[in-house]
């Protein structure tokens, strides 16, 4: 295991030793010590390590990821994992707004709660939240999953694409041309493997699922003039 100590070596020189590594490095696990809520920890990395960060962080931690497994043991700042491709980015905490926004591919697990916009305009990633997410979550989300173990907040979905969101708890209230639809099987299958991945005992039958009534973004030729 490599050690890095973020308060002597500085981030300029964390991000550098962590973007050297290639995809057949045997410097494969890294353990970041005295983070202290730094910004922009672990982003943009493009090799199959894995990145242990001690403590919370600041802004856009693991964004752009790619490849890497990167588990965050404390809380996360807003912006995490945005952006990213692919990995695996694990949250032992909470995580701020806007977690995993635009997020392509990959795995975010936040095992405590997340808060606004969590999943914004995502584009194919996974998100697992263990608890509550707040208001506009996956506002414009366009594909991929939102699961949530909790309650939801206001408008979620609001404007929502293709993506399927998947809660077990309660509510608020829906965004615009989001609905309740059917959790069909092949739901109920897709839901049992991201409960698997991101470490959740719960049930899938306890979810209900919510995705596009698929009004807002569809001409209707009645309404032409």
């Amino acid at each position: 295991m490599q050690i890095f100590d973020l308060e002597a070596e500085g981030l300029r020189a964390l991000n550098s030793t962590l973007h050297a590594q290639a995809e057949h490095t045997n410097q494969t696990v890294w353990e970041i010590v005295n983070p202290k809520g730094s910004h922009a920890i672990a982003v943009g990395l493009d090799a199959p390590i894995e990145v242990n960060v001690k403590g919370s962080t600041g802004y856009y931690c693991a964004g752009m990821n790619k490849q890497a497994t990167i588990n965050v043991h404390g809380s996360a700042g807003p912006g995490v994992a945005e952006n990213m491709m692919s990995g695996t980015v694990v949250i032992d905490g909470d995580a701020s707004q806007y977690a995993g926004a635009t997020g392509h591919g990959g795995t975010l697990v936040i095992k405590g709660n997340a808060s606004s916009r969590c999943g914004i305009s995502m584009k194919g990633i996974d998100i697992v939240v263990h608890g509550n997410v707040g208001h506009m979550s996956a506002f414009m989300a366009q594909s991929g999953n939102l699961v949530v173990c909790g309650n939801a907040g206001d408008a979620l979905g609001d404007s929502i694409y293709e993506a399927r969101l998947f809660v077990r708890g309660s509510v608020k209230s829906l965004g615009a041309d989001c609905i309740e639809k059917e959790m069909r099987p092949e739901h109920l299958k897709i839901l049992a493997d991201l409960l698997e991945r991101g470490g959740c005992d719960a049930k899938p039958e306890e979810f209900k699922r919510y995705g596009s009534a698929r009004q807002l973004y569809n001409f209707n030729i009645d309404n032409a003039y």
